[in-house]
């Protein structure tokens, strides 16, 4: 009795008494400790490995598709600065093209103003050459008139037929004093 002087041996066989009062069996306890572990051991390696393993895959492919996520958020709101940068850029060559085509037009209706400017011009000096001209045909033919009319006054007056000569001298002296009166 060398184990019952030792304290643990006093626990063992308390623990011993005390089974067979609750029914207590140490072989089953044992037998079922080792199904117990052979059952958690299939379990880990058929049940819970594959759910590790199957949760860790969605969990890499969440983090996965965050990541995407993020990539694409970053590349639309880089497509978005681009996009404005385009329409700016579009914006400030429609505007340099309707200043310039507003310069265009500025400037062709002052060609079409100057135009039209020498055009009158052209038509106020043609229309001054063409009085002037007239002006002296009609003087020209005033002096013919108003000569053939002395002679004939003249002629009447006179009672005489004048000679060449005589027609010649009052011709010019008409003429001169038509002269004097019209500048």
């Amino acid at each position: 009795m060398l184990i019952s002087s030792l304290p643990l041996a006093n626990i063992i066989d308390n623990l011993q008494d005390a089974g067979t009062l609750t029914g207590w069996n140490t072989e089953q306890f044992f037998s079922q400790c080792v199904a117990v572990t052979v059952l958690f051991t299939v379990l880990y390696l058929f049940a819970w490995k594959p759910v590790r393993t199957i949760l860790e895959q969605r969990r890499n492919t969440i983090e996965e598709s965050m990541a995407n996520a993020e990539k694409i958020k970053q590349q639309l709101a880089d497509a978005e600065v681009k996009r404005l940068g385009i329409i700016q850029k579009a914006t400030e060559q429609a505007a340099a093209i309707i200043a310039a085509a507003e310069k265009a037009a500025v400037s062709r209706g002052e060609q079409r103003t100057q135009e039209a400017v020498r055009q009158a011009e052209d038509i106020i000096k043609k229309t001054h050459e063409a009085a002037v001209l007239d002006r002296d045909r009609l003087f020209a033919e005033l002096k013919r008139e108003v000569g053939a009319l002395v002679i004939q006054t003249t002629g009447k007056v006179a009672g005489k037929v004048l000679t060449t000569d005589d027609q010649a001298r009052l011709n010019a002296e008409t003429l001169q004093q038509l002269n004097v009166r019209t500048n």
